[in-house]
């Protein structure tokens, strides 16, 4: 299994579509930061990555001081930091005053429809929730603003069609549209991350800029694929068809940190994700990341998280199980 495959298999990834909008120009709809949106999208997450879908007509976002981007039917745009933004069907627009966020997401997925009676725009609001520490690898390096179009793929066109399905499934009486949109979401995300990896020119860094990397990606696969083994910087090189100077300063230029530093920083995410999800012995989970000995695993551990396995794993399970 590849390392992107791998990381979004341990990246708890919750996520939902949570506004269908229709508005007609002229329009201008402003969108919080996630950090705002956070409590009432998905109380007691790390990190909240939020994205839009447009599914017909066109518009722009505005962001800060960046210059507006257009946006056309097929495009997906993610906002990995979560800032705050507009989007309207002209630059320079005042936002519309609604209803307050705690109303407009008490029920998902939102209609929304309004404006001018001008062209339409279509488009679908969502947002993708994760761990803290795992957010950061994933999306360390990125722009502020992801724009791809997912009608230049197949299974961007399947996406887009389903999602299309999804919310009309979501208002009829069968059960189950929730869910349907929340794995949805899911798909969409990392189908624009896949589609953005393909399309990212040189000079980018950070942990996707280094899977795309014929030296660094082959390291980070080895390391994803066996995890326990003592790996070297020698031998990783090796499966890299290169030197161990050119690996590791190709590392650190894209991925931050040497391949060791990596390797033992990857191995704890595994170790808090089995912590988290199964009843499974210390020494059991010791093993499977590579350690030895409990003890050694403990140390390691508590380096990273600041806290003993034992002591962590209790913490995060009462914090899961409060209302």
């Amino acid at each position: 299994m590849d390392a992107l495959s791998e990381t979004l298999r341990v990246v708890r990834l919750v996520g939902a579509i949570f506004i269908n909008a229709r508005f007609t120009a002229p329009w201008c709809y402003q969108s919080p930061s996630a950090s705002t949106a956070a409590p009432f999208l998905e109380p007691g997450a790390d990190r909240v990555v939020i994205f839009h879908l447009i599914t017909e007509g066109e518009c722009f976002v505005e962001m800060g001081s960046e210059p507006p981007l257009r946006l056309a039917a097929g495009d997906a745009i993610i906002f990995p930091q979560g800032d705050a933004h507009r989007m309207a069907s002209q630059p320079g627009l005042a936002p519309a005053t609604g209803a307050r966020l705690d109303v407009v997401l008490a029920r998902r997925p939102r209609q929304l429809a309004y404006g001018g009676g001008g062209p339409t725009t279509r488009l679908v609001c969502g947002y993708l929730a994760c761990d803290a520490r795992l957010g950061r690898m994933l999306l360390a390096g990125l722009p502020p603003m992801i724009k791809v179009n997912v009608r230049g793929s197949n299974a961007g066109i399947w996406l887009e069609a389903s999602v299309r399905y999804a919310l009309a499934e979501a208002r009829s009486p069968r059960p189950g549209g929730a869910g349907v949109l929340a794995k949805l979401a899911e798909v969409l995300f990392i189908e624009v991350l896949r589609l953005y990896m393909n399309e990212q020119g040189e000079g980018r860094t950070g942990w996707l800029a280094g899977v795309g990397d014929r030296i660094v990606g082959a390291a980070l696969n080895a390391m994803h694929q066996k995890p326990a083994h003592a790996w070297t910087l020698d031998e990783l090189a090796r499966t890299a068809s290169t030197s161990r100077s050119v690996l590791a300063e190709r590392f650190q230029l894209l991925v931050g940190s040497s391949p060791i530093q990596y390797l033992t920083q990857w191995r704890m995410q595994l170790a808090s994700n089995l912590l988290c999800r199964s009843n499974a012995s210390m020494a059991r989970i010791a093993e499977e990341v590579g350690y030895q000995t409990d003890t050694a695993f403990s140390r390691a551990f508590r380096r990273e998280f600041g806290a003993p396995p034992a002591a962590w794993r209790r913490d995060q399970r009462a914090r899961l199980s409060a209302p």
